[in-house]
């Protein structure tokens, strides 16, 4: 398991069709459409090797649970022998398979435009606590 805690921003509008994001920024524009969190306690490069290696073998499952202010949402994708976990401010769920250093999950069923409203305005209050809890199993 991985737990990364990040916080809302008002710029947070999680319109993105394909991923989502968290961010170690401190700050996010307008246009960063995908983010869902800010001034995260870690980025793909942090997470465990225990982790790293479950989610890396071939047909492992991630389920990613983010919850701010008594609001759940739960994501289900996949992890891939393709990944490589090594960016050092950024983690990214994409629908697709498409992998980079940022990428945690691939074939996600769910993207930044899916993801509750009410939680989505949740995170537009710098006061909220994100926390995203992802289990992974091979």
């Amino acid at each position: 398991m991985e737990l990364i805690e990040a916080f809302g921003h008002p710029n947070i509008r999680a319109a993105h069709r394909t991923t989502f994001a968290i961010t170690k920024d401190e700050w996010l524009s307008i246009s960063g459409d995908c983010i869902i969190g800010v001034r995260a306690n870690k980025s793909a490069l942090g997470f465990s090797g225990a982790f790293k290696a479950i989610a890396k073998s071939p047909g492992s499952r991630i389920e990613m649970v983010l919850e701010a202010r008594g609001i759940k949402e739960v994501i289900h994708g996949f992890g891939d022998p393709g990944l490589t976990f090594g960016d050092p401010r950024d983690l990214v769920v994409r629908r697709s398979s498409f992998k980079c250093p940022r990428t945690i999950m691939v074939r996600s069923d769910k993207a930044a435009a899916d993801l509750s409203r009410q939680l989505i305005r949740a995170l537009q209050d710098p006061s909220s606590r994100l926390r995203a809890l992802l289990i992974v199993e091979s």
